[in-house]
């Protein structure tokens, strides 16, 4: 086997020439050999060690992921921040027409009216450590890639056992680079995290989804929460007897004025970027991932927003359901529209013809990297169809709501199997008292509507052999083919469809009644075609998988100039770059911030997306804007950066060069819809809501004065 290349040689001859722009989302531990100095000329005051510590107190100590998303810690006693569409589900979860908090807002005036919230966590970074060596240790270049595969599997299962050991930290060892490289990632997670406060989704949601993804955004888009420990200032589930979070340290918050050139940071933890990706794969997404995903989420949110529109219930029920759809519905006609504007698969096409040019040059080359791109290519054709019918069964089939319930029923009916009549009782008993949460968001009205609708449009554009078998067994020979008789049929008779229903059945359970459920039939019908197709895919996963670890591996080894980074992978990443400005279009030049006039401007009373609160449109009006306001009197509500932000983003801070606070990034803009394939340095923004009117609304729009306190505060 040839020597594998140390992540130092690595850096000897990848890291020497800078990205373009402010691209790249750099890896935390290695900021002093790589950014260091190009930041420092751009305004950093901080050392690397400021930045990344192991040792010593650091910006990564504020730092936090959250579900989905990105949180800092603003205040010694665990105060959180994050976006308004980050925390959207907690602030749902607690809202009924009589307490509307999505609509009303929601501010704990004492720490005793803080709300628990259910599944909401607090991750926070350790350490970052690489072990490439090590998982690397026992790979054979005669490997084939299953075994090569297998042997990286077992080496990280053993690195993150003996990482775990003695102590309750949470670690993974991650891929980078296509596989070539690993690092291991340690963190503490805080299950406890309340609810502190919320604006009104007239303010957090301004827009809502004609601004979604475009600028000029004026957006209030923050929440905040708070981080509990144990009395022992351990980690601990929720329990009334624990107390804030003692933060190892937390972010000071600046009120300083915006300027274009100004430099900013962002730490954060975003999901995915595919930058290394060939023509094929983009055309993958082109033709097949995102057109799949805006025509069916298209057809389901329409369904929803109608019914909401109509029903408060209904809208508080599916407002995040509707959220979380419909952000990634709008990316991807964003992201096909800018990838076919910026033509980027003939540019990917070009870097294919220079590697294919580079290889040809030298047989050692051509031996050990020859096969990346047609590996790639067999793959991405090969699986087409059912990557096509897998997206289908996904988003449509399994999209309607009721068939979900199938997992409980399956629960309760190996309950039921048991001997144990105790256990059995005891089961029965905490779903009787579970089902009020369970149904909480579930409009079986809606849901009927939308199954009639996804089963339809599954039957006309998914090839016959990839139905499930309950179309033909069921809805042609029972119904003639008539799907809307076949999905009333389901929600009249089954148990789940009806929570009432289901509270009767349990107060006298029959094994018999649950197998018979029509869920459970038409589940089982479904999940065999998801096996079929799972199976399907899966043959074609070693040619891609090596093929992208030979490709990535080419393309540095070809442009040694080059600085290379990694693919976003939901770790932790710093971006960096400046307050901007730009020009979208021929004559178009949009200015690096928005005010409040701004949102004034697009006021439209009674709109579900431009209303606005009374109380904001007497205070802005007057210009009651306190220390808040600009030097120039008007209150900033967003601005612009060129740092280099995807999902899993929101919520990030924006830092200025001494490490303050001053402002959450939430967003991108439109024409660099395709930056998670390719970064285009004259138009990629990001959007952050400026930490001065958050601060407003918290404190001179809410009367919430007191979390302000907690903050500390410069100029």
């Amino acid at each position: 086997m040839k020597k594998i290349l140390t992540i130092l040689v690595l850096f000897t001859f990848l890291f020497s020439w800078r990205a373009k722009a402010d691209e790249g989302m750099w890896m935390l531990p290695l900021i002093e050999k790589l950014n260091i100095g190009k930041m420092t000329e751009m305004g950093l005051k901080l050392t690397a060690e400021d930045i990344y510590s192991l040792n010593q107190t650091s910006v990564k100590d504020a730092i936090v992921s959250i579900p989905g998303c990105t949180g800092e810690i603003v205040s010694s006693q665990g105060l959180l921040m994050t976006n308004h569409h980050c925390g959207y589900g907690s602030i749902q979860s607690h809202s009924t027409v009589e307490h509307d908090y999505l609509t009303d807002g929601f501010w704990a005036m004492t720490k005793e009216e803080e709300l628990p919230c259910s599944g909401m966590y607090a991750n926070f970074l350790v350490r970052i450590e690489d072990v490439t060596k090590q998982v690397m240790a026992e790979i054979k270049e005669d490997m084939s890639e299953s075994e090569r595969t297998s042997a990286i599997n077992e080496a990280r299962r053993k690195i993150e056992k003996n990482a775990t050991s003695g102590n309750n930290y949470r670690v993974s060892v991650s891929s980078f680079f296509g596989g070539n490289y690993y690092y291991l990632l340690v963190y503490e997670r805080y299950n406890d995290v309340r609810l502190v406060g919320a604006p009104p989704s007239s303010i957090g949601k301004y827009g809502n989804d004609t601004d979604n993804w475009e600028w000029p955004r004026h957006t209030g888009d923050f929440s905040i929460f708070r981080v509990y420990s144990g009395p022992d200032g351990k980690p601990a589930s929720y329990s009334e007897d624990n107390i804030p979070l003692q933060a190892k340290n937390w972010l000071r918050v600046s009120l300083q004025e915006r300027n274009i050139g100004d430099f900013t940071m962002t730490f954060g933890y975003p999901g995915r970027t595919q930058r290394y990706y060939t023509s094929y794969e983009v055309n993958e997404l082109m033709t097949i991932t995102n057109p799949n995903r805006v025509k069916i989420r298209g057809i389901k949110q329409d369904i929803w927003k109608n019914d909401m529109l109509k029903d408060r219930k209904i809208n508080i029920q599916y407002a995040s359901k509707y959220s979380s759809s419909s952000n990634y519905w709008k990316y991807s006609i964003g992201m096909n529209t800018q990838l076919e504007r910026l033509d980027v698969i003939a540019k990917k096409q070009s870097v294919e013809e220079q590697f294919n040019s580079w290889i040809r040059s030298d047989e050692a080359k051509r031996e050990k990297y020859g096969q990346a791109i047609d590996l790639i290519k067999r793959a991405i054709e090969g699986r087409a169809e059912y990557l096509n019918a897998q997206q289908y069964l996904s988003e449509c089939i399994q999209g309607f709501e009721l068939l979900g319930f199938n997992s409980f029923g399956s629960l309760l009916l190996t309950v039921l199997k048991s001997d144990d009549e105790k256990y059995v009782a005891q089961t029965i008993s905490r779903t009787l008292g579970t089902l009020g949460e369970i149904y909480k968001d579930y409009s079986p009205a809606t849901d009927r509507k939308s199954a009639k609708a996804m089963l339809r449009l599954y039957r006309d554009d998914v090839p016959e052999k990839f139905h499930p078998d309950f179309y033909a067994k069921i809805v042609d020979r029972k119904y003639k083919g008539d799907i809307d008789k076949f999905v009333d049929d389901i929600f009249d008779e089954s148990l789940f469809a009806n929570e009432d229903k289901l509270r009767t059945f349990l107060e006298k359970p029959s094994v018999k009644t649950l197998e018979n459920d029509p869920v459970a039939e038409i589940s089982a019908s479904i999940n065999k075609m998801i096996d079929f197709v799972s199976s399907e895919i899966s043959r074609f996963d070693e040619d891609l998988n090596k093929g992208r670890r030979l490709w990535i591996a080419a393309l540095m080894e070809m442009s040694p100039e080059k600085t290379f980074y990694p693919d976003a992978n939901s770790t932790m990443r710093l971006s960096y770059g400046s307050v901007q400005d730009y020009d979208p279009r021929d004559a178009v030049t949009y200015k690096h911030y928005t005010t409040i006039e701004g949102v004034l401007e697009k006021y439209k009373p009674g709109d579900y997306e431009f209303d606005l609160p009374e109380r904001f449109i007497d205070l802005a009006q007057r210009k009651e804007f306190g220390r808040y306001a600009s030097s120039e009197g008007y209150m900033p509500v967003c601005f612009l950066t060129t740092n280099d932000i995807t999902g899993g983003n929101s919520g990030s801070p924006v830092l200025n060069g001494k490490g303050e606070l001053i402002g959450l990034a939430f967003d991108g803009n439109w024409e660099a819809m395709s930056g998670d394939v390719a970064y285009e340095p004259t138009v990629q923004r990001t959007i952050a809501v400026d930490i001065r009117y958050v601060l407003w609304i918290i404190d001179i729009y809410s009367g919430a004065g007191h979390l302000i306190d907690e903050m500390t505060i410069t100029k």
